[in-house]
């Protein structure tokens, strides 16, 4: 069984397609839900260096209190970043998916299907009705 997981907001739609693309290449991953159980600094440090990101990249501002927060400014450092992810969950972008071939921030969702060591096992049709792949289990250009 390949070991996948998948950092999760059920609420997100990118999120939950992700996770049925996961699915659908007959994969059942590790679920976190992260508002709920929000990674350690160690691990979130690791994934955002596995993913070859630094702590913006993985800042997201819509629905957060980024602005709040001040979290635009640009002087502020990696670990000012990353405390701030750490006390507000809600600051980490999703979904961030970690698979034996790397760490990925999925946006848009169809991005996991570089990191699926499995074929996709048939057609894919996201919620907003835009078709991945096909039949086939061939991506859609």
């Amino acid at each position: 069984m390949t070991d996948v997981t998948i950092f999760h907001n059920p609420a997100c739609g990118t999120s939950r397609n992700t996770l049925a693309m996961i699915r659908n290449a007959g994969i059942e991953p590790h679920v976190v839900e992260y508002l709920k159980t929000p990674p350690s600094r160690a691990l979130l440090v690791e994934l955002i260096d596995r993913a070859g990101m630094r702590p913006r990249d993985l800042l997201r501002e819509k629905g957060t209190p980024y602005a709040e927060l001040g979290l635009g400014d640009t002087s502020l450092s990696d670990d000012a970043l990353v405390d701030a992810m750490m006390a507000h969950p809600i600051l980490i972008n999703r979904p961030l998916v970690v698979s034996p071939l790397g760490v990925k921030l999925c946006r848009p969702s169809e991005a996991v299907l570089d990191l699926l060591p499995e074929p996709q096992q048939g057609a894919f049709t996201k919620e907003d009705g835009e078709q991945v792949v096909d039949a086939s289990g061939q991506r859609v250009a």
